[in-house]
């Protein structure tokens, strides 16, 4: 469930400090949940690294070590990702300025042999600005900027490492499959080729 923070802001730089300054061996849902509740981001310092494209949302790399990495998704008005999975890592959100509508599914009859599984909505819920989301309950789940919300929205994410791939799903046919991640910006330059 999305939960509301209270406390001072931080330049992203600070706070992606405070995130490396947690031991490996505490980096846990807990530890990074509560330090992304009892930290904020001032949103002005996320500038450099919010690269907009018109066709599909972008994930741009603000900080990656050995433990986790950190990106900036810039979601344009009516934008979404696919439903998908983070590969048995543990991820979190937080939600810098916007609204954002988060989908959770229930992965059922899972054939990774063919491909193919049963999807069941689960959980909805709807993030705003200075809200974060982790659930490993449902770890399939879809992001969505929805046309109501009428903004665009910058969230912040937190993936434990290595995280070089997921799986995708489709609904209509009831198949999945591996993607490879990539970056559109990487420690705010756009990378060579990505056009928005």
């Amino acid at each position: 469930m999305p939960k509301r923070m209270l406390r001072a802001e931080l330049q992203i730089q600070d706070w992606v400090e405070g995130l490396a300054g947690i031991p490996a061996a505490e980096f846990t849902q807990d530890n990074v949940q509560n330090y992304i509740l009892e930290h904020a981001i001032r949103p002005s310092s996320l500038e450099t690294f919010t690269f907009f494209s018109s066709e599909h949302y972008t994930r741009n790399l603000i900080f990656k070590n050995g433990v986790f990495e950190c990106l900036a998704l810039c979601w344009d008005i009516g934008q979404s990702s696919s439903i998908h999975d983070h590969n048995d890592k543990l991820g979190w959100i937080y939600l810098a300025s916007g609204r954002l509508f988060v989908q959770n599914y229930h992965v059922e009859e899972r054939d990774p042999i063919h491909c193919t599984c049963h999807l069941i909505p689960t959980e909805a819920a709807e993030l705003g600005a200075d809200q974060a989301y982790v659930d490993r309950e449902e770890a399939v789940h879809k992001l969505c900027n929805l046309p109501r919300f009428n903004q665009r929205a910058i969230s912040v994410h937190v993936y434990q490492q290595p995280m070089s791939q997921c799986e995708v799903y489709s609904l209509q046919t009831g198949t999945f499959e591996v993607v490879q991640l990539s970056y559109t910006g990487e420690l705010g330059r756009l990378n060579p080729g990505v056009k928005l």
